[in-house]
Order: structure tokens, then C-alpha cells, then sequence
């Protein structure tokens, strides 16, 4: 039996995925994966174990292995959704470093320079956003309801966990939320009062890098949550509470955080002072 892929399909496809309860960005994402692969493939095309595989070859040519497990998760999991189990491809081996990339960690110095930055600009609701971000690893749940709390109830991937505010942070956000004139619902929103959305976050910020001195490959809103992941281990030890803080099902995901940089960990190996 031939394999086709046609906009029904995909439209199904969809429908699986949020009986699966995954996330609207996941569905989009699944959804551009499998279109990717079928621009590859051409329209009509009847697709074949040994097409997936020239796909996967041909994806080591532009994206890194991580990337590419990725795009083939979404394309298996589309194969399976519709029986074709003989177009299933097996996923890259990655080797896991031991030590995190220095050039893309953003850094406690970095990350002040930023919100000073931002301060200086007069940007007040790019700077406590950042400061948000940084001190949950949240954003989108943070309301004037969590401000009057002290906490916020996140429900994602099926999960619910609490995550506390800083009473710090709460009484700055109450105070913009006062001058800003925002009663109810989200804290950060848009001029037109709609929540902020992950682009509009991610050009802001890149906006102060030249200014802030910080190199804009660092600065994303993951990195803030980043440097909330990392300086909560240092502090406290422990991975498996920083796994539900994080709302991370596998704690190999939050091993992340736990990697010192590549700088450290050579002057580690030279301190060890094994040459005679």
C-alpha cells in the first residue's frame, strides 16, 4: 500500500495532538516538521522508509543532531498516527556534554547589566519582565490574582505545581499594575491589553544588547530561566526539587542546568595536578 501525505491528513493529525493534550506550540511545531518533510519529498509524492532516511541525511547538512531528533520525533509520531509503522526512522545518538557551551550561558553580570539597561531606557515593563522571568521561571501565569497570593498554580503537559513569588517581586509588580491601571488578568500585556506573546519578549530584549553589552546569541527569555535553574542548584543542591520547580517529568532534562562551563571545568582537570 502506498503512502501519501494530503491536508486531511495533517488536519487529523492535529486532532490527535490535542487529544494528547499537547500544547499549542507543540501542535505547531509538530505540524511545520511534518510539512518540512514534505517539501522535501515533493506534493503526491509517495513516501518510503527509504525517503525518511534521505530526509534524516540530508538534515545533517543544516541542523545539529538535537535539532534533528527533534523533527524526527514529530515525523515518527505522525507516521504512527496514521499505522504506517514501516516509515519509522531510529533517532540520532547524541553524546551529552559534560560541559555547558560558555558563549550562549548568560551570566548573573550580564543579566544586571541588562535590567539596568532597561531601566535606564525608561523600559519599565521590559525590565520588571525580566526580573520576573529570572526569579520563577514563569511568565504568562503571573496575574494580579498570584500577586494578592504570593504564589502561582501553573497547569502545563497535564501537570500542576505551584510556584512561589518573591514578596519583593510582588509588591513591584502590585505597583505597576496600580500605575499601569491593570485589575485583573494578565500582568504583562500589550498596549491593546492582550498577554504578551514570546516574540514580542524576544525582540524587546534583544533590543538592549548592544547597549547592555551583552551579546545578543545570549539573550532569549529561556536564558533568564536558564539562570533562575542554575543559581537555585548552586544554592540549594537539589536536582529533584528543581525538577518540580521546573516542571521537568524526566530529571535527566533538569541535569542540564547542573553542568559547570567549559572554563571551569578545565581548570578543574588542571587542578587535579596529575603530571609528575
Amino acid at each position: 500500500m502506498e503512502h501519501r501525505i494530503n491536508s486531511k491528513m495533517l488536519e487529523a493529525f492535529s486532532a490527535v495532538l490535542q487529544e494528547d493534550e499537547k500544547s499549542k506550540a507543540t501542535i505547531d511545531k509538530y505540524l511545520r516538521d511534518v510539512k518540512t518533510f514534505l517539501t522535501f519529498i515533493g506534493e503526491n509524492a509517495v513516501v518510503t522508509k527509504l525517503e525518511v532516511i534521505r530526509y534524516k541525511q540530508s538534515l545533517e547538512n543544516s541542523y545539529t543532531a538535537v535539532s534533528i531528533n527533534s523533527m524526527l520525533v514529530a515525523l515518527n509520531r505522525f507516521f504512527k498516527a496514521n499505522n504506517w509503522y514501516d516509515c519509522i526512522v531510529r533517532l540520532l545518538k547524541v553524546q551529552r556534554d559534560a560541559f555547558r557551551a560558555q558563549e550562549r550561558e548568560l551570566s548573573r553580570e550580564e543579566y544586571f547589566r541588562l535590567l539596568k539597561t532597561a531601566k535606564r531606557k525608561g523600559n519599565q515593563r521590559l525590565y520588571l519582565l525580566m526580573e520576573t522571568i529570572c526569579a520563577t521561571g514563569i511568565l504568562r501565569y503571573v496575574t494580579t490574582e498570584t500577586l494578592r497570593t504570593g504564589y502561582a498554580r501553573v497547569h502545563l503537559k497535564g501537570k500542576i505545581r505551584t510556584i512561589l513569588l518573591p514578596s519583593g517581586l510582588c509588591q513591584k509588580l502590585r505597583q505597576y499594575c496600580r500605575a499601569k491601571g491593570i485589575r485583573k488578568g494578565s500582568v504583562f500585556v500589550t498596549k491593546n491589553g492582550r498577554p504578551l506573546d514570546r516574540s514580542n519578549i524576544f525582540h524587546a530584549m534583544k533590543a538592549l544588547c548592544r547597549e547592555a553589552l551583552v551579546d545578543r546569541a545570549k539573550v532569549f527569555p529561556h536564558n533568564l530561566r536558564h539562570l533562575f535553574a542554575v543559581t537555585y542548584y548552586r544554592k540549594e543542591r537539589d536536582l529533584g526539587h528543581l525538577a518540580d520547580l521546573l516542571g521537568h517529568s524526566n530529571i535527566n532534562t533538569t541535569r542540564i542546568y547542573t553542568r559547570i562551563s567549559y572554563e571551569q571545568q578545565h581548570k578543574r582537570v588542571e587542578e587535579m595536578r596529575l603530571l609528575l
